[in-house]
């Protein structure tokens, strides 16, 4: 069945403010920056007993940010590719495809202007469960599949977090996929993504995408998503080397806490990384009308991807861990090798303090003070017991 059996009517009443999108990433903190673990906080703010879902309709009661989305649309089939930016929404979700088009990919950056979102739910029938997902970010990474009714189209939705690092630290962003037929329609948080390969294979001619179903989009899409994080990793391990080499040789009060840093950053994509294993895991076993079985096939290959990237940075983990009690017996040796040398300092003083102190007292009858060769003698034990003292913490192997 098409997917544009009905066209839609962009809602023209544009309310100001902020999406749900925009406004909870302009107030949300900065995750995983500074010297202490930021713990998510961003849940789904859906108030006890409320209905479940957002329909099309109930999008225009909350606050938007018109003109806050990037939409571009790429129609191919194996002769011909089209590439288009859209700028007149109501114009383009009135008309259909091209005839020739076998797919068509929608591709959204930003979740503020909800009239987008609208819009595009009415055009291709989506799920008010699945537009709730869409907008509360972040979610976790799961598969949906909506089967064919009265009211909505058949659809596999795929919630996935795409990983990048900003200025050394890392950041994810929830990325939503809708496969449809011929359809596939992606929802970013923020413009920016890892596909631009992708695009330029859907210029190539006669390449496998231009070749094959919407489902091998799909397919192309998760997998540049789930292979992005082995550069990631690669930047973590050769971060993790040099603070070895820190830890052993000339750690400062800095390197615990870049040890912290590093492993909250690999907390964080496990976060990432691990539901993804389950969601490949139940895209590659269970069949669905929008995904074929050649495109299941191809599914496994992302999965031992993901496989291998949990691998990783669990390893990962397990090194930083290390690296932290390292740094702390480190420290710990150390400061045991300061109070063995004061120790000593203190042990050797105590005789010549006592000397010290015998002769320091008040007697009028003191008979060394008579001799002429008192002082040198004082000095000359003194000297001897310091030196005895040394010498047989030495032999001790106590210095």
């Amino acid at each position: 069945m098409d997917d544009e059996d009905t066209p839609a009517v962009v809602d023209p009443a544009g309310q100001t403010g902020e999406g749900p999108g925009a406004q909870s990433a302009r107030t949300r903190k900065p995750r995983w920056r500074g010297t202490g673990l930021r713990l998510p906080r961003r849940f789904k703010r859906a108030k006890p007993g409320s209905a479940p879902g957002l329909a099309p309709q109930d999008l225009s009661a909350l606050p938007s940010t018109p003109g806050a989305a990037r939409i571009t649309s790429i129609d191919y089939s194996p002769e011909r590719v089209q590439f288009e930016e859209v700028d007149d929404l109501a114009d383009f979700v009135a008309r259909h495809r091209p005839d020739w088009s076998a797919v068509r990919w929608i591709n959204v950056d930003g979740l503020s202007d909800l009239a987008v979102i609208r819009a595009l739910a009415e055009k291709y029938r989506l799920h008010p469960l699945a537009i709730e997902d869409v907008l509360h970010v972040p979610q976790r990474p799961k598969v949906q599949p909506y089967e064919e009714d009265d009211a909505y189209q058949a659809r596999l939705f795929v919630i996935v977090r795409d990983m990048r690092l900003s200025n050394g630290s890392l950041h994810t962003e929830q990325i939503s996929v809708f496969v449809g037929h011929r359809t596939v329609l992606t929802f970013q948080e923020t413009p920016g993504d890892v596909w631009n390969p992708i695009r330029q294979r859907i210029r190539t001619a006669g390449s496998q995408l231009r070749r094959t179903d919407a489902s091998f989009l799909a397919y192309s899409l998760l997998d540049a998503i789930v292979d992005e994080a082995f550069p990631i990793l690669e930047q973590f391990g050769d971060r993790l080397e040099e603070l070895e080499d820190l830890v052993l040789e000339r750690s400062g009060p800095d390197t615990i806490q870049q040890i912290h840093r590093i492993k909250r950053e690999l907390l964080l994509m496990r976060r990432a990384m691990w539901p993804m294993r389950e969601v490949l895991q139940k895209m590659q076993r269970e069949p669905h009308e929008c995904f074929s079985e050649i495109t299941r096939t191809y599914i496994r290959d992302v999965y031992d991807h993901a496989v291998q990237i949990i691998d990783i940075v669990e390893t990962y983990r397990e090194v930083a861990t290390g690296l932290a009690e390292t740094y702390m017996s480190a420290i710990s040796n150390r400061m045991n090798e300061i109070m063995k040398v004061l120790t000593i300092m203190g042990t050797i003083f105590i005789p010549l303090t006592f000397l010290a102190g015998v002769y320091g007292m008040n007697f009028h009858h003191f008979p060394e003070l008579d001799w002429p060769w008192a002082y040198p003698l004082f000095w000359l034990i003194s000297v001897v017991i310091a030196g005895g003292m040394i010498a047989w913490f030495r032999r001790r192997g106590w210095i």
